[in-house]
C-alpha cells in the first residue's frame, strides 16, 4: 500500500509544468525597469507625471477614440507594403547576381554605391518626386529595406559549398532542382537574417518619414504629441514601435525554426 501511494506522489511529481526559463528570462529586465519606473514616479522620486500606469490610461483613451488603432493600422500597412516590394527587388537582384556571374559584373558595382548612400537623405528627393503621399512613405521603406535583404542573399548563394553544387551536378540535377534543394537552403540562414536587418531598417524609416511629413501614423502622433507637450503619448509611441520591432523579430524567428528544421544543433542528439 505505501509502495502504491509513493508511485502516485512520484507521477503527481511527474505531471506538475514546467516553466520554460528561456521564455521568461528575456522578459525579467523589461518587467524590472517598468516597476522600478513605476515606483520612483509613485515615491516622488522623479520630477514628472509621465509613468507606465498613466501611459496605459493613455493608451486605453486613444483606443476608446479609435486613434490608436487607426494610426496603428495605418503605419503597418506602410511597411508591410515597403518591405514586400524592397523585400521582392532585394532577393531578385540578389539571387540573379548570385548565380549568374554576367549580372552580377553589370549590377552589383552599382548597387553597391547606391547602398553606401543613407536612405534616409533621400527624404526631400522622393517628396519632391512623389509628394507627401502613400507612395512616398512605402517607397522610401522599400528602398531601405532592399539592400540588407540583396547584401545577405547574395553572400549566402556565393556561400554556398561548392562541393555541393559539384556533387550536386554529378547526381544529374538539373539547374531548377540544384537552386531548390542544394543553393535555396544553403542560402536561406543567410536570407532570413538579412529579413530581420531590414525589419529594423524599415521601422526606423517609418519612423523618421512619419514624423518628418505625414498626417496618420504612429510617428505623425509622436510629432503631433510633442506639439502639445503631450509627453506621455509620446512615449506611448516609442514603446509601440519597441514592441512591433519586438513582434517582427519574433515573427522571423518563427519562420527560422520552420524553415530551418533540417539544421541539427551543433551537440545536439
Amino acid at each position: 500500500m505505501q509502495n502504491v501511494e509513493k508511485i502516485g506522489i512520484v507521477e503527481s511529481k511527474k505531471e506538475l509544468p514546467k516553466i520554460n526559463l528561456n521564455a521568461v528570462v528575456p522578459w525579467f529586465l523589461p518587467l524590472s525597469v517598468i516597476v522600478a519606473w513605476q515606483s520612483v514616479v509613485s515615491f516622488g522620486l522623479l520630477q514628472t507625471s509621465v509613468s507606465p500606469i498613466s501611459i496605459i490610461q493613455d493608451a486605453i483613451k486613444l483606443i476608446q477614440n479609435g486613434q490608436l488603432q487607426t494610426n496603428i493600422g495605418i503605419s503597418l500597412y506602410r511597411a508591410t507594403f515597403g518591405l514586400l516590394i524592397g523585400g521582392a527587388v532585394g532577393l531578385l537582384f540578389g539571387f540573379m547576381n548570385g548565380l549568374i556571374q554576367s549580372a552580377s559584373a553589370l549590377f552589383d558595382t552599382s548597387i553597391q554605391m547606391l547602398r553606401n548612400i543613407p536612405h534616409l537623405s533621400l527624404i526631400p528627393l522622393i517628396i519632391i518626386m512623389f509628394g507627401i503621399g502613400e507612395p512616398a512613405k512605402i517607397s522610401l521603406v522599400a528602398i531601405g529595406v532592399m539592400f540588407p535583404i540583396y547584401i545577405n542573399t547574395f553572400q549566402g548563394i556565393r556561400s554556398v559549398d561548392p562541393k555541393l553544387i559539384e556533387m550536386a551536378r554529378s547526381y544529374g540535377l538539373s539547374r531548377w532542382q540544384l537552386i531548390r534543394k542544394v543553393i535555396l537552403p544553403g542560402a536561406l540562414p543567410n536570407i532570413l537574417m538579412g529579413l530581420r536587418y531590414a525589419l529594423g531598417v524599415m521601422w526606423t524609416t517609418l519612423i523618421v518619414f512619419e514624423t518628418i511629413s505625414s498626417s496618420s501614423g504612429i510617428g505623425y502622433m509622436a510629432n503631433n504629441a510633442q506639439t502639445y507637450m503631450d509627453i506621455t503619448t509620446v512615449v506611448l509611441c516609442i514603446i509601440i514601435y519597441a514592441l512591433l520591432g519586438k513582434l517582427s523579430d519574433l515573427i522571423v524567428k518563427l519562420m527560422e525554426s520552420i524553415m530551418l528544421q533540417w539544421r541539427a544543433p551543433q551537440g545536439g542528439k
